[in-house]
């Protein structure tokens, strides 16, 4: 068979089946009296196979040794190969992900393109300062796609970049609450703060819902945290969390802060006194929470938060009494 009726049956051009031949991989059996390169049907066979294997991405040398080389073993190529494979589509996922994000951003031109470009390398950067600057302009020059802001800040260790990370994200609306809901159910505890955190910095209705879901959760860390959002936000349904953290000696001045708040409200002051009450009175209550459970007292208006104050001014604990009878003289002052 004749070198073009070849190229046609197989599909590998005359130009490619003379490079092979250059190479040694497959030389034609014969040749016709004038001069023609004749291919026989093993010639063909030895053909297919080139092209079989390097349908694999073996190289054109890998392929000689494959076929020549009685000794050689694949299974080291074959793994190679898939490594090869794998950081391939990696980086073709990356690309395709950030064409995706440049997509999202919506440019108006080439100028835009490139600034979104910058901020996504800047958000990527090993540096954590330059990663900040680009969290802060992601606000500021043409916006960052949500699905990027959120990537980079429940993978941010850095605290001031990811507070940075956190005010940008509330900045840009509500798109980034539903990826955050998703942070919730990472595996990864540090993704899960993460989450609830930044779930924290959204001003508007939809957060204050995911928080008070999130007082279930399991991860206790996370109950904390939306319980101290919570109480900021003057959501009664976070007091139980809020006293907890206080018993377990856990963010206990955040938590008293965020009760204070709370008992702003007098249909929730004396709910506050009587939890306190109430927590104060269990046996197995150690000495540093008694104390963080009377001074948080202090702030709790009404006359039930009063008596429990004097009742506590008797206590058998030198400090509770003493916290009590000071906090008891600084009410009566302001009465």
């Amino acid at each position: 068979m004749l070198i073009g009726e070849v190229a046609r049956r197989s599909g590998v051009s005359a130009r490619m089946l003379r490079h092979y031949e250059s190479l040694g991989l497959v030389r034609p059996t014969g040749r016709t009296g004038s001069g023609y390169r004749e291919y026989s049907g093993e010639d063909i066979r030895r053909i297919f196979h080139i092209e079989s294997l390097r349908s694999l991405g073996l190289s054109l040398r890998d392929v000689r040794r494959a076929l020549d080389d009685p000794g050689f073993a694949p299974a080291e190529l074959v793994d190679d190969l898939i490594r090869q494979t794998r950081d391939r589509i990696a980086a073709e996922t990356e690309l395709l992900t950030r064409l995706r994000r440049i997509g999202a951003a919506e440019p108006a031109g080439w100028e835009d393109v490139l600034q979104v470009v910058a901020l996504l390398q800047g958000l990527g950067s090993s540096s954590a300062a330059a990663r900040q600057r680009a969290a802060l302009s992601a606000v500021e020059e043409v916006p960052v796609p949500v699905e990027a802001l959120v990537e980079a800040v429940l993978s941010e260790s850095d605290p001031n970049v990811a507070g940075a990370l956190r005010w940008a994200l509330a900045q840009s609306g509500e798109d980034g609450l539903a990826l955050l809901a998703e942070g919730l159910g990472s595996r990864a505890a540090e993704v899960r703060k993460r989450a609830v955190q930044s779930i924290a910095e959204f001003p508007n209705g939809a957060a204050t819902a995911l928080l008070q879901d999130a007082l279930t959760h399991p991860d206790i860390v996370v109950r904390r945290y939306a319980a101290l959002a919570l109480g900021a936000r003057g959501v009664a349904d976070a007091v139980p969390t809020l006293l907890d953290m206080i018993v377990e000696e856990r963010n206990d001045a955040d938590a008293a802060d965020a009760l204070s708040t709370l008992a702003s409200d007098p249909a929730l002051a004396d709910q506050i006194a009587t939890g306190l009450v109430d927590c104060l009175a269990h046996d197995t209550m150690g000495a540093p929470a008694r104390r963080w459970l009377t001074q948080a007292l202090a702030d709790i208006p009404g006359t039930l938060a009063s008596r429990a104050l004097a009742d506590l001014s008797q206590d058998e604990d030198r400090a509770v009494a003493l916290t009590a009878t000071y906090i008891l003289k600084l009410r009566n002052a302001r009465e």
